[in-house]
C-alpha cells in the first residue's frame, strides 16, 4: 500500500510515525493495492487551496481529496484487475499543525500523524460531521495511532 509522501515546505519534518500509522490503517481499511498521496505544505498553501476547493478564505489544518467520488452523471473509471486503487489526496499544513502541536503540548510528529490519519480516514468515506460520525473517527484515530491525543479527553466531558 504505497503512500507517496511529499513535503513542500522549507525545513525536514518529522514523518516516521506519520508512515507507519498510515499504513497501519490503510493495510487494515483500505482496499488492496490502495494508493495516497500526502502532501505537506505551508499554511499560505493550504489556505488557497481551503478558499478554492470549500469556500473558507482562512488556513487549515488538513484536506482531502478523495478520487474515489463519483459525480453525478459521470461513470466511474473501469477497474481493471491488479491496478492500484487511488484514494485520493491529503495535504496537511505543516505551519498550523506546529502551531496546534505547541498549543497543546503535544509533539510535531504526533500532530503531523493524526492529521493524516484523519484525512486518510476522510478518503475512505468516515465523516465527522455527526456527533456519530466523529466519535468513529476519534476511535479510529486512536487505533490506528497508538496514542491519546489531548483534545479527546476535553471532548469527552
Amino acid at each position: 500500500m504505497p503512500i507517496s509522501l511529499r513535503n513542500d515546505c522549507a525545513r525536514s519534518l518529522p514523518t516516521t510515525l506519520l508512515r507507519k500509522a498510515t499504513q497501519r490503517l490503510l493495510k487494515a481499511e483500505a482496499p488492496p493495492r490502495a494508493e495516497v498521496v500526502i502532501s505537506l505544505v505551508d499554511d499560505p498553501a493550504i489556505h488557497e487551496m481551503n478558499r478554492d476547493y470549500r469556500g473558507y478564505d482562512k488556513p487549515t489544518d488538513v484536506l482531502s481529496f478523495a478520487f474515489q467520488e463519483s459525480m453525478e452523471g459521470v461513470p466511474a473509471p473501469p477497474r481493471l484487475p491488479g491496478m492500484p486503487v487511488e484514494l485520493g489526496d491529503v495535504v496537511i499544513s505543516a505551519d498550523t499543525a506546529l502551531r496546534q502541536a505547541e498549543e497543546h503540548g503535544f509533539t510535531l510528529e504526533r500532530e503531523l500523524a493524526l492529521l493524516a490519519v484523519h484525512g486518510v480516514l476522510h478518503l475512505l468515506g468516515y465523516e465527522d460531521e455527526t456527533v456519530e460520525g466523529t466519535h468513529e473517527m476519534r476511535e479510529k484515530e486512536r487505533h490506528y495511532l497508538g496514542f491519546q491525543y489531548p483534545l479527546w479527553a476535553e471532548e469527552a466531558l
